[in-house]
């Protein structure tokens, strides 16, 4: 089985900065991408940040120039680094992994932005 754990989530004013992390643990076979995601009452989780294994990454156009996505293949950890952080940037962000025919997601952690 495996586990996603999720840490550094919380309340910030806008324009500051938090740092996400995710680690993976148990069995876990060839992973094509890590990522994450984040979801808002009402709608639809969606993409914020994935890196492929050889380390193509796709952001959505929204956090483009303020989210920096890195992974460590080692540890199978993916970190999500949040700065000039916006209010419309509140919301649960989820942690993602997945190989060619199996995924997993996080619990999931609150990302809240003040005005």
């Amino acid at each position: 089985q495996v586990q996603l754990v999720e840490s550094g989530g919380g309340l910030v004013q806008a324009g500051g900065s938090l740092r996400l992390s995710c680690a993976a643990s148990g069995t876990i076979f060839s992973i094509n991408a890590m990522g994450w995601y984040r979801q808002t009452p009402g709608k639809q989780r969606e993409l914020v940040a994935t890196m492929a294994s050889g380390g193509t990454t796709t952001y959505a156009d929204s956090v483009k120039g303020r989210f920096t996505i890195s992974r460590d293949n080692a540890k199978n950890t993916v970190s999500l680094q949040m700065n000039s952080l916006k209010p419309e940037d509140t919301a649960v962000y989820y942690c993602n992994i997945r190989g060619s025919m199996w995924g997993y997601w996080g619990q999931g952690t609150q990302v809240t932005v003040s005005s």
